[in-house]
């Protein structure tokens, strides 16, 4: 569809996360009659709230749409010219079957861009490490292209598609949701990175190798004109190789000059190894890369520094939500000098390694949330000498931490599990934790 003047758009998804503010904004703004819709709930993980509701529909407040929310109506679906759904919306979604059903064509904010955008287009994917990735990358690429960043880092690009010339470079983060919407569309971008995979989001996909084969489509469609970048590191993403007819294009960190980074960590330096061999294909320079990310300090809830008093440095790394992040925030400082704030929602993965790290590096281990005593138990197993304490909440795991941290020590909320258990998301978590580590 090319012309959006007068049609009937339904948008499926409104809220922080789901790109319903950009897209429907960029709709009415073409004329659409666009109604938008909605439901509280948890989609993804992503748990909406009347109080999330009310905020997107104020940011929308003035323009000429319709809303329904908190309930939908079938024939607002089946009787519409399109539906734009949030990527988070399950494909099994009974309003979006039952538009499939009647004829009504299905597409996303993400596709809506992609289709129209005439820059050369670099996306990001992988189980963790694609938000720090993408941010990098787009550093480096400002060096020599006039560049705009968006997709699942947050903000719609729509509106910006104006300004937009074949000669800029688009850096896009990818979810493995986005890139499950995309399938119908074939289409992968001209650079393509996937940094480490593991698994993740397995109730949405229906299983492991579901949600894998959702992330393939960053390169499966990819030409022999286009670039996949892969790491040498993690087995599943290395083997992504098989299902591309792109350049492949190895990164790693061994046998390579490190970057100068300000944020910490093993894994952000190989981060940054892939941003970097992602900005070389498009002829950015290796010295150019590092001025581009010199003055770097990290995004909110990645291994960010919230507070430093007597010694003791607090950690906000909220957006760990598997037991590979967790595991790699924790060995990113000293043995023994990490007490570490785990658990959250059960999101029925394996956390075996985990504890086994946990207790092998950590000073002490607090445990948080529904899982909080399924880990402490398993901690002690591991190893009967860890210190773990079972703390259920967020707030009396900070008073812990305070009463036992001594200068040089690390305080570390990096949980490895979901936050909405006990929290809307992990951007609350971590804010929440921000101010209750400066709290006296």
């Amino acid at each position: 569809m090319d012309d959006f003047n007068g049609k009937r758009i339904t948008v499926l998804g409104l809220g922080r996360f789901g790109g319903g503010i950009g897209v429907s904004k960029w709709l009415a703004g073409h004329g659409a009659r666009v109604l938008v819709t909605a439901v509280t709930g948890d989609y993804a993980g992503y748990f909406t709230t009347a109080d999330t509701l009310h905020e997107s529909v104020r940011a929308l407040d003035g323009l000429p749409m319709e809303f329904r929310l908190g309930s939908l109506v079938e024939r607002d679906f089946t009787n519409a010219d399109l539906l734009v759904v949030s990527p988070a919306i399950p494909l099994s979604h009974p309003m979006l079957l039952a538009a499939q059903r009647a004829g009504v064509a299905v597409t996303t904010e993400i596709r809506l861009f992609i289709e129209r955008c005439p820059a050369t287009i670099v996306g990001v994917t992988g189980t963790k490490g694609k938000s720090t990735t993408t941010a990098l990358l787009g550093q480096m690429l400002e060096q020599k292209y006039r560049t705009f960043i968006g997709g699942n880092l947050g903000g719609s690009l729509l509106g910006l598609l104006p300004q937009m010339c074949a000669a800029d470079a688009v850096v896009l983060e990818l979810s493995s949701y986005m890139l499950e919407h995309l399938r119908p569309m074939r289409w992968s971008p001209d650079v393509a990175v996937v940094t480490m995979i593991a698994d993740d989001h397995l109730q949405w996909h229906g299983g492991a190798a579901a949600y894998h084969d959702a992330k393939k489509n960053i390169v499966r469609f990819q030409t022999k004109d286009d670039f996949a970048i892969l790491s040498e590191e993690n087995a599943i993403c290395a083997s992504f190789a098989t299902d591309t007819h792109a350049t492949v294009s190895r990164y790693g960190i061994e046998g390579r000059a490190p970057f100068l980074l300000r944020i910490a960590g093993r894994h952000n330096q190989l981060n940054a190894q892939a941003a970097f061999a992602a900005a070389n294909c498009l002829g950015v320079t290796r010295e150019e890369a590092q001025l581009g990310i010199a003055g770097f300090e990290g995004l909110p809830h990645r291994m960010q520094v919230v507070h430093e008093e007597a010694g003791v440095t607090w950690i906000n790394d909220s957006i760990a939500t598997i037991p590979e992040a967790a595991i790699a925030a924790s060995q990113s400082f000293p043995q023994g000098k990490v007490i570490q704030i785990v658990g959250g929602h059960d999101k029925q993965l394996d956390w075996s390694t985990m504890c086994r790290e946990l207790a092998r590096g950590c000073k002490a281990v607090l445990t948080i949330g529904e899982i909080g005593p399924q880990l402490a138990a398993r901690l002690r197993l591991t190893d009967t000498e860890v210190r773990v304490i079972e703390c259920g909440d967020l707030q009396r795991a900070v008073r812990a931490a305070k009463s036992m941290a001594a200068e040089g020590d690390f305080v570390l909320l990096s949980t490895g599990t979901a936050s909405y258990d006990q929290f809307s998301n992990f951007e609350q978590r971590g804010e929440a934790f921000a101010d209750m580590a400066k709290q006296p």
